[in-house]
């Protein structure tokens, strides 16, 4: 790390707030949407730099000329000879410098296929001239030097970008005093491979003051070391927007992704991006990674969620969540009263504490339920079984489904009300609507059922506070339960593949009155996700 103090201040684009780090490495990159300030950034970095005796060199994307280094090239014969090398080796042709007209050197194309060699600055060759400049200057680069490239990606094909990349470490490794900076839009240049690289990546926001990773405790390098080898370059989207929102898997994103133009939202949705990373644990890495970063990440995921994993943790832990916990304790304190006992009351409403209490109702409700058929009662007036008031005939309908899910489950796992997916399927069955509640409140105990409105109203305060966090739940369960061209009742969800495609199809050839009819909750969803 390099010690350069920066501070910087631009009240047009981030109102009072002001950008300090004193700490570099020596390759950092800039990132952030367009109209973030990047450039403006960059130009206040290199004055610092400058102030600090280093030699800064700016190349920037609407100025750079490749007679430049085509005037490096001619004066310096060991980066002629090393540029003719690489390049030959890239494009699998020849290219040389040959001398022209008045004793300058310019690149000719041999091509050995066709016998045939033609003056690269006579053709439209724009991709051989850029990597030709960017080479030039980072192996004429010497001495005490800051060299910035703004947006090197320009006329560049992905590989070639990930060459320069990889070339630019390269040459950083052998000299760890200079520095570099890329302004860059391009994933390619993403190039994060351990998890202090994340210390010299700066963020750029709309709106606000770009920002950074300080420093890494132990914790985050643990987790940045098991998310970078999973971290690809589609994933990289959410280095250049504040408004990308995270799923699960891939059904997840094409869904949402379909939805996306028929998101009404005050300022629209220019920008947002559905990104699917692959798992429930990987959620919570990249909400963590956000997190660190500074970058306002939103997620939309499954209801089992709640019930484990490192999403849970993070999003229990999130400061917004407890901040919106803590405006609602006045209002919400007769429902606290409800559900928590006076010991209880005396500890700080959490997030991970109501999660808790809700989980506690959940087992008992479950096992009440495994248990509903096997209830041995006396017979009533009107010829049913009941006892204590209940009834304990052959179930029936919905609850019969539910019953059914619950005790498959039940007989698979020696502790199921612990398994998140029987306290999932629990939820689920609490909070649907219609026939299912009434059939509840007859076969369950009194002492039970009268707890039923406390546990949906408990779960709609815990869905608030976590979207407070940037966390939206699909509160019907998954994905599949929103489909409209099958019906899943419960979790888990068999032959998901075949029945995305025929929803996705379905979806695709609907006319927008019948997406915004059919598909009216999963854009609530996505419209709460968009609003920035």
């Amino acid at each position: 790390m390099v010690h350069v103090p920066v501070k910087v201040k631009m009240p047009f684009l981030w109102g009072r707030a002001v950008f300090k780090k004193d700490e570099w490495r020596n390759i950092n990159l800039v990132v952030g949407p367009n109209g973030s300030g990047k450039t403006l950034l960059v130009e206040a970095i290199a004055e610092a730099f400058s102030a600090s005796g280093y030699a800064v060199k700016f190349f920037r994307a609407d100025q750079r000329e490749d007679r430049e280094a085509l005037d490096i090239v001619q004066g310096n014969e060991a980066i002629r000879q090393k540029i003719q090398a690489v390049l030959s080796s890239m494009f699998g042709k020849t290219i040389v410098f040959k001398q022209g007209e008045g004793g300058s050197y310019v690149p000719v194309v041999v091509n050995r296929a066709w016998n045939v060699e033609y003056n690269l600055e006579e053709v439209e060759c724009h991709g051989l001239r850029e990597i030709i400049t960017l080479l030039a200057a980072l192996y004429a680069n010497t001495g005490n030097s800051c060299l910035i490239f703004d947006e090197p990606e320009l006329h560049l094909h992905p590989q070639f970008q990930q060459f320069f990349a990889d070339e630019l470490r390269r040459v950083s490794q052998r000299h760890p005093t200079r520095m570099y900076f890329i302004v860059t839009h391009s994933p390619f240049f993403i190039d994060l491979r351990f998890p202090e690289d994340f210390l010299g990546v700066l963020v750029c926001h709309t709106n606000r003051e770009p920002t950074h990773i300080e420093e890494l405790g132990r914790r985050d390098e643990e987790l940045l070391g098991r998310f970078l080898p999973r971290f690809n370059s589609y994933h990289k989207q959410f280095f250049f927007s504040d408004n990308q929102i995270f799923v699960e898997g891939y059904t997840d994103q094409q869904l949402f992704a379909s939805l996306l133009p028929y998101v009404q939202t005050e300022r629209g949705v220019a920008g947002t991006g559905i990104i699917d990373v692959g798992g429930k644990d990987e959620l919570g890495v990249f909400c963590k990674v956000c997190d660190l970063l500074g970058t306002n990440s939103r997620i939309i995921t499954d209801l089992d969620s709640l019930f484990g994993g490192k999403l849970r943790d993070v999003f229990c832990a999130d400061a917004r969540a407890a901040q919106w916990l803590e405006r609602q304790g006045e209002k919400q304190r007769p429902f606290y009263e409800s559900i928590f006992t006076v010991r209880e009351l005396g500890a700080k409403i959490t997030l991970e504490k109501l999660i808790f209490r809700l989980e506690r109702y959940l087992a008992v409700i479950g096992r009440a339920l495994c248990d509903v058929q096997s209830s041995v009662g006396y017979e009533g007036e009107d010829g049913t079984r009941q006892e204590d008031g209940l009834e304990s005939g052959p179930l029936e309908g919905e609850l019969a489904l539910l019953v059914e899910k619950l005790d498959s489950l039940d007989q698979k796992h020696s502790r199921a009300e612990n398994v998140d997916t029987f306290k999932t399927v629990v939820l689920q069955g609490v909070i649907a609507e219609g026939e299912l509640q009434e059939q509840l409140e007859r076969h369950l105990p009194e002492s039970i059922s009268g707890s039923l409105p406390l546990v949906r109203n408990l779960f709609n305060l815990i869905l608030a506070a976590a979207s407070a966090a940037g966390v939206y739940i699909l509160s019907q369960g998954c994905i599949e339960h929103y489909y409209t061209q099958s019906s899943v009742r419960y979790m888990p969800v068999a032959g998901k593949d075949r029945l995305f495609h025929m929803e996705r199809k379905h979806l695709l050839l609907s006319d927008p009155d019948t997406v915004r009819s059919e598909y009216a909750p999963l854009l609530s969803i996505l419209e709460a996700a968009c609003v920035r």
